[in-house]
């Protein structure tokens, strides 16, 4: 038997967010087990804590979806630092949390009743052929002339994300037929004055269709060192992401110096023990 947690990230109020299973001391458990368990909670995500291989790690997280595994995500980290926090992880420094990945050491910060992860860098970056352009937008069912900029941000699970004209822009796509990329972002700002500065949505092709991630912190991350590098978004604001799916993820987004922290509520919603 061995500590369970789910919980709810890039929200305060439960139901809002991005669902997240956590399960706790996976020190022993083989590959096959953990890809069994991502397969059965049937989550975007779960995540297994270990003791960290590298000193100066206060944990290690192995990250599954049902399909494999990944070395980064964004709602994971968060809520996987909220989980061990919750039962009684002590960090190594008072003022953050180093949590160790695939993608090597993500230093987690708290920032009041919120926490924050600082963005990895991007893998693959770049301007997006004309091409892929195009099929993009033909796939979307939205005009060339709603797309502002378009770029390679690859953090991790291989995002290429496209700057539209509005939030309202970016609500109003629908997908439709064939379409050879996967892990589409979008990002429309909102009008001035509004609570959130952007809306973000993140598209997965699925066969002849596609699927929606309702809150996606890797997303948010590559779309602010791409727009707040390039001046187009500030170096403080809120974005809003799964608004078509009922949720009401905010994600808190903060330029430091050099770093970018992506931050956000994280929600307990259950708690327990998993037969393992």
């Amino acid at each position: 038997m061995r500590k369970f947690s789910q919980v709810d990230v890039f929200t305060d109020q439960l139901t809002l967010g991005n669902p997240l299973a956590v399960v706790h001391d996976a020190d022993g458990l083989s590959d096959d087990q953990l890809s069994a368990v991502a397969r059965w909670t049937n989550l975007s995500e779960t995540t297994f804590l270990l003791s960290p291989t590298n000193p100066a790690a206060d944990y290690r997280v192995r990250i599954f979806t049902v399909d494999g595994e990944l070395p980064f995500a964004g709602h994971p980290t968060l809520g996987s630092a909220y989980a061990w926090l919750a039962t009684g992880g002590a960090p190594h420094a008072a003022d953050r949390i180093v949590q160790e990945c695939g993608a090597g050491l993500v230093p987690v910060r708290v920032e009041g009743d919120r926490l924050a992860f600082a963005a990895p860098p991007v893998l693959h970056g770049g301007t997006v052929h004309p091409d892929d352009r195009d099929e993009l937008v033909r796939w979307l069912g939205i005009d060339r002339a709603d797309v502002l900029d378009a770029q390679w941000v690859d953090n991790g699970p291989g995002w290429v994300a496209l700057l539209l004209r509005d939030a309202e822009t970016v609500l109003s796509a629908t997908p439709h037929g064939e379409c050879r990329l996967t892990d589409v972002g979008l990002i429309g700002r909102h009008p001035a004055g509004s609570a959130c500065e952007v809306e973000v949505r993140a598209l997965f092709r699925t066969g002849g269709g596609f699927s929606e991630d309702p809150v996606t912190g890797s997303l948010n991350a590559s779309l602010a060192q791409w727009l707040i590098g390039s001046g187009y978004l500030p170096r403080r604001y809120v974005a809003a992401q799964g608004t078509l799916l009922g949720r009401r993820g905010r994600i808190y987004v903060t330029a430091d110096g050099s770093d970018v922290w992506v931050g956000g509520h994280v929600t307990a919603g259950v708690s327990g023990m998993i037969a393992l």
